[in-house]
């Protein structure tokens, strides 16, 4: 039963990256017109780069608070599933302390970097004039 429940964390965490990935290229394309006047303006490559990232780190973490909070009312709750072969019953509780909370928003904050880096990259390596000629 763990093995499954680190399996589709894995691969829920995977399609999360993707989607923050997907959310900050959209970002990134919507906003090249800034991106190209903050270049023109002096800004620094590493200035835009941190707040791509800040933005996607915030975001993700905003997610991972929210996702925190909504698992609480499960904290201590107790399910089973019945084996009709042998007449047996499979019980388990989900019980979690601040532990597990703390590894989830980490996840969350790791799944902001991972998923807005290569976004970030992008924006920081739009040519000016190319940036300011996009709608």
């Amino acid at each position: 039963m763990k093995f499954l429940g680190y399996f589709i964390a894995v691969f829920l965490t995977l399609g999360a990256m993707f989607a923050a990935a997907n959310t900050m290229f959209a970002a990134v394309a919507g906003r090249s017109r800034e991106i190209g006047t903050l270049r023109a303006l002096g800004f620094r490559r590493r200035s835009i780069l941190s707040s791509f990232l800040l933005e996607s780190v915030l975001l993700c973490l905003a997610g991972g608070v929210l996702g925190c909070l909504a698992t609480l009312p499960f904290n201590g709750l107790s399910t089973g599933t019945a084996n009709w072969a042998t007449f047996s019953e499979i019980t388990f509780s989900f019980r979690f302390g601040p532990r597990v909370l703390l590894q989830g928003l980490l996840l969350a904050v790791t799944m902001g970097v991972l998923g807005g880096l290569f976004p970030a990259v992008r924006a920081v390596r739009m040519k000016i004039v190319n940036a300011l000629r996009e709608q």
